[in-house]
């Protein structure tokens, strides 16, 4: 496929997530704001977007059959795939990165007050991502997996799964904002001179920490959202 500057950023890396690392490589949201057109965030960044393009599409001719193709699977298998290995990463990583941000707070906060606003943000990510997480796996995911297997017909309570999509969707933005602000406060993980290893280990596992939270919604805003969403429509219509 060849991508062009009209292509929208979150579809783009729908149809080959190897894109994704050229838009991390400069720093262009690919999830929570992956719905705008390539030339659009190419000239909020002060990028060049035929440049933009021709790293996308060399990506693109690489040979990769390691990379899944998220876009042909059933979302009954995607929202597997997402309980399995993003849901539960949060859930193992969230205590042990408290555990670190407190810690460095507490030894090096004076030093680098910007940490004390780090370990707030991440608290409150925390506390709203495990609440995102159960009222996905306890109310739109099993619906989603029902439209799947179009083994139940009965109406859902909320109305149409746009709303909870909608409610989801906001959420995710929310984290964005969230963990914009403290890669802005790290200067993008990268830890002071003067930092102990205890203080280098927490900024890379925070990095590691929102690389995944990407990967994860992008694969709700981009592919799985837009997939349940069609075929209720479809549902309804026939």
């Amino acid at each position: 496929m060849n991508y062009s500057k009209k292509n929208i950023v979150g579809e783009v890396v729908a149809t080959d997530f190897r894109t994704a690392s050229v838009f991390k490589s400069h720093r262009i949201d690919f999830c929570c704001r992956g719905n705008r057109s390539i030339d659009d965030v190419c000239q909020t960044n002060g990028l060049n977007a035929d440049s933009l393009v021709d790293e996308l599409n060399n990506i693109a001719q690489l040979k990769d059959e390691s990379t899944p193709n998220f876009q042909t699977w059933d979302m009954d298998l995607l929202a597997d795939y997402i309980e399995k290995k993003h849901h539960r990463y949060v859930e193992k990583r969230i205590p042990e990165l408290k555990t670190y941000l407190n810690k460095i707070a507490k030894v090096h906060g004076e030093r680098h007050p910007e940490l004390l606003e780090i370990d707030d943000l991440f608290s409150a990510s925390a506390y709203e991502l495990l609440s995102h997480m159960q009222r996905e796996e306890t109310i739109l995911f099993p619906y989603v997996r029902d439209l799947a297997t179009q083994t139940n017909n009965e109406k859902p309570h909320f109305g149409t799964v746009r709303n909870p999509i909608n409610v989801m969707m906001q959420e995710h933005d929310n984290e964005g904002v969230r963990f914009r602000k403290i890669a802005e406060l790290s200067d993008n993980y990268d830890p002071p001179n003067d930092a102990c290893t205890t203080y280098k280990v927490a900024f890379e596992m925070l990095k590691e920490f929102e690389e995944d939270l990407h990967a994860h919604i992008h694969l709700e805003n981009n592919i799985l959202f837009p997939k349940a969403i069609a075929t209720e429509a479809s549902l309804v219509r026939a």
